[in-house]
């Protein structure tokens, strides 16, 4: 049976915001994408204190330098669409108080009938961190966890009550309340995010970097589940951050989803082989303008269809 499959929105500066948001948006979800997703970067340091993902040396890319808002872009999306769900993969959550946050994510699950998938990360960049961060990045794990009770009291009945380091509410009503509850997905690889995850997440959100880690890490996942008792399903969707180019990436050293179609599509078929319920593919850093991106993701989809996912 084929997998669910999302789509990133256009955020980056080659697009413009107010028109190829919603069109790349109705596009996709008349296509057949399942979900629509957007991903947070605040500003592109020169130089960088840091490399990408904190490892030195390697360079932030160039598309990073403008990236729109994501929960304005999304509320875009849910404006121009009916059906699809509407994701964050991910929020770095100390860059957001929790209390607004919280409020922001009910009401677009309200405005959009119940579609939202709150992905929500502790990020890595420190310039990003000394310029927007509610506590400093040694914190980071702590707000996470702060921003998740947060949610768990405002999407919660009323009166609403809560003290915490960095959020207090008085018995208040605070409304609207979401549609459903909000689903709540982690990205995690390493043991303390793992137990995070699995005691108070709805789902996993990996990074799609090759199938067989994929599996391995989709298999410690459960494990640990098992371990600690979870009596629900954890939820997935990988992330595939995907260079497209016209022509075949060559070279044994083809990084996944690196390459023309054909070969995003190869990748697709290797990652749900390993048993992920749901993989979202962001294909705007490296299409030219909104038409290029409706009409890579349009091919992809169907010859990932048609390949049998």
């Amino acid at each position: 049976m084929p997998i669910p499959l999302g789509l990133g929105l256009p955020q980056m500066k080659q697009y413009d915001l107010g028109r190829d948001v919603a069109d790349v948006a109705r596009a996709a979800e008349a296509v057949g994408y399942e979900s629509l997703w957007v991903f947070e970067r605040v500003l592109f340091p020169e130089p960088a204190t840091q490399g990408l993902y904190g490892v030195p040396g390697l360079a932030w890319p160039e598309h990073y330098r403008s990236v729109a808002d994501p929960l304005v872009t999304l509320t875009l999306a849910a404006a121009a669409t009916d059906r699809a769900r509407l994701g964050t993969s991910v929020l770095v959550a100390p860059l957001h108080v929790p209390f607004q946050l919280a409020r922001s994510l009910a009401s677009l699950d309200v405005a959009s009938g119940g579609r939202v998938i709150a992905g929500l990360g502790t990020g890595w960049s420190l310039d990003e961190y000394a310029a927007a961060a509610v506590a400093p990045f040694e914190k980071r794990g702590a707000v996470l966890d702060e921003l998740l009770d947060v949610c768990a009291a405002v999407w919660g009945p009323d009166p609403v009550s809560y003290k915490g380091d960095l959020t207090t509410i008085a018995p208040s009503e605070v409304g609207p309340k979401p549609a459903r509850p909000i689903p709540v997905f982690l990205p995690a690889s390493g043991p303390r995010a793992i137990r995070r995850l699995v005691d108070r997440a709805d789902g996993w959100m990996p990074v799609a970097m090759g199938a067989s880690q994929l599996a391995e890490q989709w298999q410690r996942v459960r494990d640990v589940a098992a371990e600690r008792g979870r009596d629900r399903p954890v939820g997935v969707c990988a992330r595939a951050n995907a260079r497209y180019s016209a022509k075949p990436a060559e070279g044994q050293g083809r990084q996944p989803f690196h390459g023309n179609v054909a070969q995003i599509v190869e990748d697709l078929v290797a990652h749900a082989t390993t048993g992920v319920p749901e993989i979202m593919l962001d294909l705007q850093g490296t299409t030219r303008d909104a038409m290029e991106l409706i009409d890579v993701a349009t091919e992809v989809y169907e010859a990932a269809r048609a390949a049998g996912v």
